[in-house]
């Protein structure tokens, strides 16, 4: 298991080389904070990882959306995985290269399409026929041709929570292997799309490499039937999904999973694209929150703090665990206590039943939390987003503001009478 950002020194915590008592000193809690050493290893040992395999590893923009971590991915060679057109207009100020970019995701609108086309992507991932065709009648209207991969849905376990599976045949996402067959085949007569490759995604938070194994086997038989119909497949996109360890379970070591993907497409001419996003950011950021209260009660202790389920939506949305830790000094003896926000929300918890000492006005730390936090944020009972901070060495970088109440107003409008 791969330590914290959060390390310990001489009873003082610091996230690289700066002490967490000087960042709350300058900035208001909760704040989320990045490390960007952590954010460049964890890249860095991916493509290592691949790097006997012709790839491209395309981070998960969903994942963390920020643009000072976007441009940072991007320096470091990271192509994008992009689910809408905001995404999209993301990564292009973030300075990522627009032929590194795929756009999966089953609602593509036509102005998002028509910007893609323009931006001359890598690849539409395609989720649906009705998508084909209405990619194929922009293309044309544009004059250019679209590049697509199809998305298959294996109908494959990938054995994590049912909200983020998306490789089973009740699931939303792409179509069946038949429907792909017969997608492509379509996709071949047509004058404005350009076959490049396939494309599977099974799930997030993914512990085991048999679903990822099962899967890629049924895209190389696909692919191998197309090969007798005359397509060729020129890239693979097997997806993201490798789990982190939130609460030490086992993960997937990056080699090993290589070392599969190497070992099944093995004397291929075929290009491997991933999409990580939880296994780049997850543990490479945390949230810094105040205690507020503690209520004790003969039935449940509460430890009430100023973070809340708008800034880290996965505990109330999946029953996901965080680790927490107490990085002020108390004298407080172990209790067991509930982790909660201030909002009006019996759901609104951060963790629950942890065994602590907690007083009022103590920092915690929410550790892995560089993922799925600050993009699925919102402003719930009127709170204003949190600052993004990113460590470098010694330097504390401001990479978003935190939110003023003219920001939570932005847009709205009096109705005057008339």
């Amino acid at each position: 298991m791969k330590a914290s950002i959060l390390v310990k020194k001489n009873k003082n915590f610091f996230i690289e080389d700066v002490h967490v008592g000087s960042i709350i000193e300058k900035f208001a809690t909760p704040s989320y904070i990045y490390s960007k050493q952590r954010i460049t290893d964890n890249f860095k040992n991916f493509e290592a990882a691949f790097k006997d395999i012709k790839h491209l590893i395309c981070f998960a923009v969903k994942a963390n959306s920020n643009l000072a971590i976007l441009n940072l991915l991007a320096k470091n060679g990271a192509g994008f995985d992009i689910v809408s057109g905001g995404e999209l207009r993301r990564v292009l100020a973030a300075k990522g290269d627009p032929r590194k970019i795929v756009f999966s995701g089953v609602g593509k609108t036509s102005e998002e399409i028509k910007l893609a086309i323009e931006t001359n992507i890598l690849a539409f991932n395609i989720e649906s026929e009705d998508e084909l065709s209405r990619i194929q009648e922009i293309a044309k209207s544009l004059n250019k041709k679209a590049s697509i991969s199809i998305r298959v849905n294996p109908n494959v376990d990938a054995n994590t929570h049912p909200y983020i599976s998306t490789g089973l045949k009740e699931n939303k996402f792409g179509v069946s292997e038949a429907c792909a067959f017969d997608l492509y085949k379509r996709a071949k007569k047509f004058d404005s799309i350009s076959i490049e490759g396939i494309d599977c995604h099974i799930g997030s938070q993914i512990t085991d490499l048999k679903p990822f194994e099962d899967s890629i086997r049924k895209l190389i038989a696909l692919v191998d039937k197309l090969e007798l119909e005359g397509i060729k497949i020129k890239h693979m996109d097997i997806g993201g999904g490798i789990g982190v360890s939130y609460e030490d379970e086992k993960t997937i070591a990056f080699n090993e999973y290589a070392k599969v993907v190497a070992t099944l497409t093995k004397d291929r001419d075929i290009k491997i694209l991933l999409e990580p996003g939880r296994a780049i950011m997850a543990d490479a950021g945390v949230i810094m929150t105040k205690v507020e209260y503690v209520k004790k009660d003969q039935v449940k202790n509460f430890a009430i703090i100023d973070a809340a389920m708008n800034d880290l939506m996965r505990p109330s949305l999946y029953g996901a665990f965080h680790k927490i830790l107490n990085v002020s000094d108390t004298t407080e003896k172990k209790l067991n206590f509930d982790i909660v926000g201030p909002i009006c929300e019996t759901g609104d918890f951060i963790g629950k039943d942890r065994m602590m000492s907690i007083e009022p006005n103590n920092i915690l730390v929410i550790l892995d939390a560089g993922a799925y936090a600050m993009s699925m944020s919102s402003n719930y009972n009127s709170r204003p987003r949190l600052y993004e901070l990113m460590i470098d060495k010694d330097k504390i970088h401001v990479i978003r503001e935190k939110e003023s109440f003219d920001d939570l107003i932005k847009g709205e409008r009096l109705l005057l009478e008339s």
